[in-house]
């Protein structure tokens, strides 16, 4: 037995040099093999005390029993009262390098924003009442002075479907019946956020549960694409970041667009004064943080250029050179470009790629470079059109893969992603919660990374799926593999940095803060549970 347990302990350190994580397992300093040890045994521990089976079951929406890194609606609450969640918390994420502008603001904060602009208005297709509250799909829109009304409500039966409400009058006279004006504030939520019973029963498949999902969008966007707003959204959207640890974000801006509406209520705000404004927030916020004594605590943002997979290849001709001229007048701020939307039901990267190319040697002639970052592989497919985006993507040369969820089952796309060093960026909540996966043991990231392909964790759009910030996906990452370490964490963050959109001078001094972060993290864990193993 001596000879075949020394084979097995071979073996596995064979199987597990492949990881991500593998050569940085040789190079962790002493208190980090101590913190180590203490963040798994507090794993080890609350899977027992918190996610026992044999503990009274809380939310589950039909689920049976709990366990780690099970469906993330039902479990959010548990998860929160954790000690893991609680450090997890305090940890340096470094850089969230896939995320959607138009779901990176709390709703309850969105609904603040929306109350105190005078201007904003709401209507509906139809009275609202018990039987139309849960289909009836808003409207909201900033309108001029001279259009604002003083109709009082959308649920008194003498409303008239499609006039517009402001939308303090709508709060207010909200029905008593439907909760007044509380009651607003869940509708408007429901409206803004997918629940457990939308995820986990009445839309229980990609294709339901996404229908949910842009209908989240189509609502938010006359808030959110209003000028008044717009620069409150931002500056919110980079602290809220900030205080979950997030030192860097590339956010995905959909530009199809042309015009945001302006505070006169004029659709006529172009693109060019989107990304002024988006400079402008940025560094104010990055000037306060050096103020406070934060400087290491944000580094700063990028925008990666992307539009709907609806248009036609005549329609996308405008949007790219729309996005060199961004490029050419923001240098700083445009680090990509990609084409968003459900893949299972929109066009495929194919349908475009002649313009594409043309987009590439464009770049060439004008001496700029602005890389693709593709989603690619968010479906569950084989073979289909959405997983046939994988090959398109890498033979356009794409620098990171946008969920890459169906990749691991095309181990030449693997190697390939290995041998140029494509990262790719992925969203676990977000794919369970869209109906990819049912909980994280059953997630292909571990695959992912075992196999040695580059990984960055991202929200996707937290607002919609209530994962704000990071910490919930590091969290059901973690909880979910026995092997995932402090180490795995580590290189999770360092990856974020280096697969990223910044300069090689920016990533330099990004790592130089986030060392100085880490170390105060690791000690944290070592001054606060240090009897814990």
């Amino acid at each position: 037995m001596d000879d075949y347990h020394a084979q097995r302990k071979q073996l596995i350190a064979d199987d597990r040099a492949l990881r991500i994580d593998h050569a940085a397992q040789k190079e962790i300093s002493e208190e980090e093999r101590r913190a180590d040890k203490m963040l798994r045994h507090i794993r080890s521990s609350e899977a027992v005390s918190v996610w026992s089976a044999t503990q009274p079951l809380k939310h589950l929406h039909g689920s049976q029993q709990l366990f780690p890194g099970m469906a993330f609606l039902t479990a959010r609450e548990t998860i929160v009262g954790t000690k893991l969640f609680d450090i997890l918390s305090k940890m340096p994420k470094g850089g969230l390098l896939h995320a959607h502008h138009a779901a990176m603001v709390r709703v309850d904060v969105l609904l603040k924003l929306a109350l105190s602009q005078p201007a904003i208005h709401i209507r509906v297709p139809a009275v609202l009442c018990s039987a139309t509250i849960g289909t009836a799909l808003p409207e909201f829109r900033g309108l001029s002075r001279a259009e604002w009304t003083t109709h009082p409500s959308i649920t008194d039966q003498r409303y008239a479907p499609d006039t517009w409400v402001p939308i303090q009058n709508a709060r207010s006279n909200f029905s008593h019946a439907l909760g007044g004006p509380e009651g607003f504030d869940r509708w408007f939520t429901n409206i803004m956020t997918i629940n457990p019973s939308e995820a986990y029963g009445t839309h229980n498949t990609t294709g339901e549960i996404w229908k949910k999902f842009q209908s989240t969008f189509i609502a938010a966007q006359g808030l959110i694409f209003f000028e008044p707003i717009s620069t409150e959204y931002i500056r919110e959207f980079f602290y809220s970041s900030i205080e979950d640890g997030i030192s860097y974000v590339e956010v995905r801006m959909a530009f199809h667009q042309k015009y945001m509406t302006g505070a006169d209520g004029e659709r006529n705000v172009p693109h060019r004064v989107w990304l002024q404004l988006y400079d402008h927030i940025l560094k104010e916020v990055k000037a306060d943080m050096k103020q406070q004594g934060r400087e290491d605590e944000f580094v700063g943002s990028k925008i990666i250029y992307s539009i709907l997979r609806i248009i036609t290849p005549e329609e996308i001709e405008w949007y790219l050179e729309d996005c060199i001229a961004m490029k050419q007048e923001f240098p700083h701020l445009i680090s990509g470009f990609d084409l968003i939307g459900h893949e299972d039901t929109l066009l495929p990267l194919i349908y475009y790629a002649e313009s594409l190319l043309r987009f590439v040697e464009r770049q060439k002639e004008l001496g700029i470079e602005i890389p693709f970052m593709f989603h690619a592989g968010e479906t569950l497919g084989d073979g289909t059109v959405a997983d046939m985006n994988l090959y398109d993507a890498i033979l356009l040369g794409t620098k990171r893969i946008g969920h890459g969820f169906s990749l691991i089952k095309h181990p030449k796309l693997m190697q390939i992603c290995r041998e140029r060093d494509i990262c790719v960026e992925v969203c676990p909540i977000s794919n369970e919660i869209l109906r990819l996966t049912g909980s994280m043991p059953m997630h292909p990231l571990p695959a992912v990374m075992n196999q040695g392909v580059h990984v960055a964790l991202c929200s996707d759009d937290p607002a919609v799926f209530g994962n704000m910030g990071l910490t919930f996906d590091f969290y059901q990452v973690f909880v979910a593999s026995e092997v995932n370490n402090l180490t795995t964490l580590h290189e999770l963050v360092w990856d974020s940095i280096r697969y990223s959109a910044l300069s090689h001078e920016e990533k330099e001094c990004a790592f130089e803060k986030l060392e100085r972060r880490w170390n105060i993290f690791v000690r944290y864990i070592l001054d606060t549970y240090g009897g814990a193993a």
